[in-house]
This record gives structure tokens, C-alpha cells and sequence, in this order.
């Protein structure tokens, strides 16, 4: 594989990790139409270390304030509420692992899901929001969004945003939960990926920095344009796109 495939497919990944038009089904999009044949998904989980990065540069702050403040109640229960949201994802995630593997082969299937995330991400867009404070319930609710979004071509941030956005959470509220919310999904997906990555000779050292490096900073400037556009109320832009790639991937 040659490092510009690399390089290409890492922006591709840094921008759609944070936009909500979901990152997986833009990767197999992407290797369909550059014509790269990727053993399982062993560079998504590269790209997905290297946006991890990302999330924990963008939210530095309310990380630090998160870890300095772990005798406090309310980060005690922030913590427990993302733990709740975490779980549906880890546990479906694992136990239909391998048929989740084999959608990644499949354009079809990703177009449909595209559709399906750009219908939510429309309909969210409706909803007037307040500051409704987070709850088991809620986060329940976020966390089996999340889950769902383990499908290539569904968004999981679109999902848990959206989800977050029809529970009554302000924009800024719901993104940044949802990206809280990623570090221990993306981080227990890169350290199954690492491990896997022991034995598997399949990629060198200059391709494995290639796709870290590229979606770093990639997602740092996607991230920073989420945050910037859900402010302005424009989220269902992302709806509309969704559909027509989707569209454009079944039927063309």
C-alpha cells in the first residue's frame, strides 16, 4: 500500500470521525473507490488511534478538570454516566464482532446506513433544546445510540448528538458528551487493535505514522468545525449530505 493511499484515507477519516457522516462508512467508501484492499479493519483502528489524539487535545481542559477533580460528586457521577453509555457499545460490539467485520466489505450496506444517519440527523435538527441535566436514563438512551452507530455508515457522533439532542440537551452540551463519551470506545478499539497489530506484518512503520499523523490533525481542524457549526444550528446540513452519498453508493 503506498503512503498517499494512506495519507488520502487518513484525512478522510479525521474529517468524518467528528462530522457527523460517520467514519467507517467513508473508509470503505474510500478504499472501494481507491481501490485498496485493507485486511479486515486493522487500518480503521490506526486511523481511530490518531483521532483519539484529537478529542484529547480539543477537550485538554475539560479532561484535566475531569481528572483533578475525581473526589468531587458531580465528576464522580459524570464518570458513571458515561460508563453507562459506554457499555452498550462494548457489549454488542463484541459479541456480533465478527458480522459487524464483515459489513465493512459491503458498499450497499453502508449506503443504506448513510441514509438512516442523514433521516436522524435531520429530524434532530427540529428539536429546541434546553440545559436538561444528565441522568441514568439519558445516558442509557445516548448509550444505545451509540451502539447502534457500530454499523459502518451510521455516525456515532451524529447518533449520540442527535440522540442527545432529542433528550432536550443544549448543542454544546450534547457534543461535548458525545466526544467524552468516544475516548474509552475509540481507546479499548485501539488497544484490541495494537495487540492485533503485534503479530500482523501487513503494514510498516511509515504507513502506521502516515495514518496516525494524518487524522491528528485532520481531526483537530474537524472537530473545532463541528463544535463551530452546531453553534450556528446548521447540523442538518450534515443530514442532507449524508443521504445523497448514500444514495450515490447504492445506486451508482
Amino acid at each position: 500500500m503506498e503512503i498517499i493511499d494512506v495519507v488520502l484515507l487518513g484525512i478522510l477519516q479525521g474529517l468524518t470521525e467528528f462530522l457527523p457522516v460517520s467514519s467507517s462508512g467513508h473508509l470503505v467508501l474510500g478504499q472501494y473507490l481507491l481501490g485498496i484492499k485493507s485486511p479486515g479493519n486493522t487500518l480503521e483502528i490506526l486511523f481511530h488511534i490518531g483521532t483519539l489524539g484529537s478529542v484529547i487535545l480539543v477537550f485538554f481542559y475539560d479532561i484535566r478538570k475531569i481528572v483533578l477533580t475525581l473526589d468531587e460528586k458531580p465528576t464522580q457521577k459524570l464518570l458513571i454516566f458515561i460508563s453507562i453509555a459506554t457499555l452498550p457499545a462494548m457489549i454488542i460490539g463484541f459479541v456480533f464482532r465478527h458480522k459487524i467485520n464483515n459489513l465493512f466489505e459491503s458498499v450497499n450496506s453502508v449506503g443504506y446506513a448513510l441514509c438512516v444517519t442523514g433521516l436522524v440527523l435531520i429530524f434532530s435538527s427540529r428539536f429546541n433544546n434546553n440545559d436538561r441535566k444528565h441522568s441514568l436514563f439519558s445516558s442509557a438512551m445516548i448509550g444505545l445510540a451509540q451502539a447502534v452507530a457500530i454499523i459502518p455508515g451510521i455516525s456515532r457522533s451524529g447518533m449520540t448528538i442527535a440522540a442527545s439532542l432529542f433528550l432536550g440537551f443544549s448543542p454544546k452540551e450534547s457534543a461535548k458528551f458525545s466526544f467524552l463519551l468516544s475516548i474509552p470506545i475509540i481507546s479499548g478499539a485501539g488497544l484490541l487493535g495494537i495487540l492485533g497489530l503485534q503479530n500482523d506484518n501487513t503494514f510498516s512503520l511509515s504507513v502506521i505514522l502516515a495514518a496516525f499523523l494524518s487524522s491528528f490533525l485532520v481531526g483537530i481542524l474537524a472537530l473545532r468545525a463541528l463544535l463551530k457549526l452546531l453553534e450556528l444550528g446548521k447540523f442538518y446540513f450534515f443530514g442532507i449530505y449524508c443521504i445523497c452519498t448514500g444514495l450515490v453508493s447504492i445506486f451508482v
